[in-house]
């Protein structure tokens, strides 16, 4: 029976122990907890909780890289919490279960990372998730509004005991799917390679643990004016080895293997701490936008708003010099889903800019539905608009569809002088593209920030760029 310790205990760096955290990442990964629907079986054990220990909420939470993913929650609403801070951490941290009667008492508790959005925590209790190898994947919590008594031997002990029940179902799982692939049906598994194929899993989390992965950054111009008004923030590797690599050899790896998750959350809290330094340099840079790219896997994850408010809060930017861009068809697998998600973002008052528009299901149902401010028209319908009157009645149409529907428009890809003067007169108000300025770093983009008015010069046509967005 282990000692219950009612202190704070201390947390872990982000970088300590890394070969201990590798490996409870691969339990997690081997547990295939993650991505996957609500159990009736874990609300079962959350309920049970509540009601044995008087609780007004219950969370049963898997953290990976950055997150604590809420499989499981009885009582109070409450969506995916970020890890720092998290009860989850601190469980981590001690190996062990945590007690905490009076968080009052405890001053270091203060910034605890938990969103529970009616509910003043006062209390909790929280013990380790466990896999067979014994590695702490998740944990389960208790949280009481007022203070109490530190837990008796026999109320941990019945905890703990609900933990490992919660332990066992992974378990099952996992021998159910081995019997499973013994005898050739279909699984749900990491995405096959090729061997030797590169990048692998570990060389992702290896470069985001070492800090590998920087934002470059493209205008995006006012077309009449020049004037930048906003950036579009785009990954890019730097390996020490390789040199610079663009996302496409990297990024489709990432989405199938799920790293794009804690990769997509350092690049939004890398933007938004750009945001924050250019503001500081420059108070008028607070009409700028900085718009960053999400994935259909970031896109599906619950508590995306959660998070990102969580990130305006943290770095104290406005949620107009946020803009979010995604696709048409990481939205369609799950409509529903998609328009309650949009209606949560655009409340928060954050851009929602449609990419890629034209090249998939687009449809007039789809953007009314959908409660975007911008369409990004497509590059290839820009790098056509000479070759024709078909495809420039594309781009002409697109336009007027967006200001019939009060939504502003950027045309991407601009390269030469006529493609500019086309969408001019065409009534198109944004563009970006390697006529005005390709993507660059930080502290280039800081120096044209310095132009008088923000103008760029009148561009001279560039040759075409070796590297896409």
């Amino acid at each position: 029976m282990p000692v219950i310790d009612t202190s704070h205990p201390p947390l872990k760096s982000g970088k300590a122990d890394q070969h201990h955290e590798y490996a409870r990442l691969g339990a997690l990964q081997s547990a295939q907890i993650l991505d996957t629907p609500p159990e009736p079986s874990f609300d079962a054990i959350t309920r049970l909780a509540a009601e044995y220990f008087c609780a007004e909420t219950v969370l049963l939470g898997f953290a990976d890289e950055s997150r604590v993913w809420i499989k499981s929650y009885w009582g109070e609403p409450v969506r995916e919490l970020a890890r720092k801070t998290s009860t989850f951490d601190m469980v981590l941290a001690k190996d062990g279960p945590v007690v905490v009667p009076d968080v009052t008492r405890e001053p270091e508790l203060s910034g605890l990372g938990m969103v529970l959005r009616n509910l003043p925590i006062r209390a909790f209790a929280s013990v380790p998730v466990r896999v067979a190898n014994r590695r702490i994947v998740g944990n389960l919590t208790i949280y009481n509004s007022h203070p109490r008594q530190p837990l008796s031997e026999e109320e941990m002990r019945t905890l703990e005991s609900l933990a490992e029940i919660i332990s066992s179902q992974l378990e099952l799982r996992r021998m159910t799917r081995n019997v499973h692939r013994r005898r050739g049906r279909h699984v749900r598994h990491a995405p096959k390679r090729v061997p030797g194929m590169w990048p692998r899993q570990p060389d992702l989390r290896r470069a985001l643990d070492q800090g590998q992965f920087v934002l470059y950054y493209q205008p995006e111009v006012e077309l009449t004016t020049r004037r930048i008004v906003g950036l579009e923030a785009l990954i890019r590797w730097n390996h020490p080895g390789r040199g610079l690599i663009p996302p496409m050899d990297f990024i489709p790896f990432a989405e199938e293997s799920g790293m794009i998750l804690p990769i997509g959350d350092w690049g939004m809290a890398e933007a938004c701490s750009q945001i924050q330094k250019w503001c500081e340099e420059d108070l008028r840079h607070r009409s700028l936008r900085v718009c960053v790219n999400l994935s259909a896997r970031q896109f599906a994850r619950e508590g995306l708003a959660d998070h990102v408010e969580s990130l305006l809060n943290r770095f104290g930017i406005a949620s107009h010099q946020l803009g979010l861009e995604m696709t048409e068809s990481s939205l369609l697998p799950d409509e529903p889903t998609a328009i309650e998600v949009l209606g949560s973002l655009r409340h928060l008052g954050v851009s929602l800019l449609m990419d890629d528009f034209g090249t998939g299901y687009s449809s007039l149902d789809h953007l009314h539905r959908f409660p975007f401010d911008v369409l990004k028209i497509d590059r290839s319908f820009v790098a056509r608009m000479t070759e024709g009157e078909q495809p420039l009645q594309i781009v002409r149409t697109i336009i007027e569809l967006a200001r019939v529907l009060g939504m502003d428009v950027v045309a991407e890809g601009i390269e030469t002088h006529e493609q500019y003067e086309l969408l001019m007169r065409m009534g198109c108000r944004y563009g970006q593209g390697f006529l005005f300025a390709g993507p660059l770093p930080a502290e280039e983009v800081t120096r044209l920030l310095r132009l008088p008015g923000r103008i760029l010069p009148d561009p001279e046509p560039p040759a075409r760029p070796a590297m896409s967005n």
